[in-house]
């Protein structure tokens, strides 16, 4: 059965973009670039994009193995617009992402591998579809954020682990990684924490 995995990076203050987040202005946020910055540097990401040298330490080893382990993504429609422009033709997902939406397009094939299909029956349905998609390789689904979506599926009871990138940067406003409050009742248990480049990576599984 597919892990359903949640995977985010978050600043010290608990924002995953930072204030005045726009697709034409700053699709991060101002200063958001700075959340993302240790992944942009990892050889395994580096490789992705068809360039080579980076950083070979602990977060290239978590990231290159999930990777390679995601069969399946589900994203936000803001995320999709934001990053839309930035990903160009040749995004870097791979695998068919699962857009959940309220205003749907027609499925878009994209050169390297990526597939989008937008899902407008909320969260658990992405999610059921990605898992279907992706327990056909034998491997996992990645739900890739924003914050918005990562919350409503961990409040679905659609999550198996949440990973958070904590990079240590206050950006003093922005979005929240839980813009709502969550149900108390949800439990996690933190299964590995590690160190690397300036971002602590710690992994938590959903309790069920």
């Amino acid at each position: 059965m597919p892990q359903v995995i949640a995977d985010i990076s978050v600043s010290l203050d608990g924002f995953v973009a930072g204030p005045d987040d726009s697709s034409d202005r700053h699709a991060l946020g101002i200063g958001g670039e700075r959340l993302h910055q240790w992944l942009f540097e990892l050889d395994t990401w580096r490789a992705r994009a068809g360039r080579e040298g980076g950083d070979r330490g602990v977060g290239a080893d978590i990231m290159g193995e999930y990777f390679t382990r995601t069969g399946a993504a589900v994203i936000g429609r803001r995320m999709f617009d934001h990053g839309e422009k930035a990903w160009g033709d040749e995004p870097p997902f791979r695998v068919t992402v699962f857009v959940v939406t309220h205003r749907p397009l027609p499925p878009r094939p994209m050169s390297g591998g990526t597939h989008f299909e937008f899902v407008t029956g909320g969260v658990a349905e992405a999610v059921g579809r990605a898992v279907a998609a992706a327990g056909a390789q034998g491997k996992n689904v990645a739900v890739m954020g924003g914050g918005q979506v990562i919350a409503a599926a961990l409040a679905a009871g659609v999550l198996d682990e949440l990973r958070l990138h904590v990079v240590p940067v206050l950006l003093g406003g922005g979005r929240p990684l839980f813009a709502e409050p969550m149900d108390p009742a949800i439990a996690l248990e933190t299964t590995r924490v590690e160190l690397s480049s300036g971002v602590t990576h710690v992994f938590h599984r959903v309790l069920k």
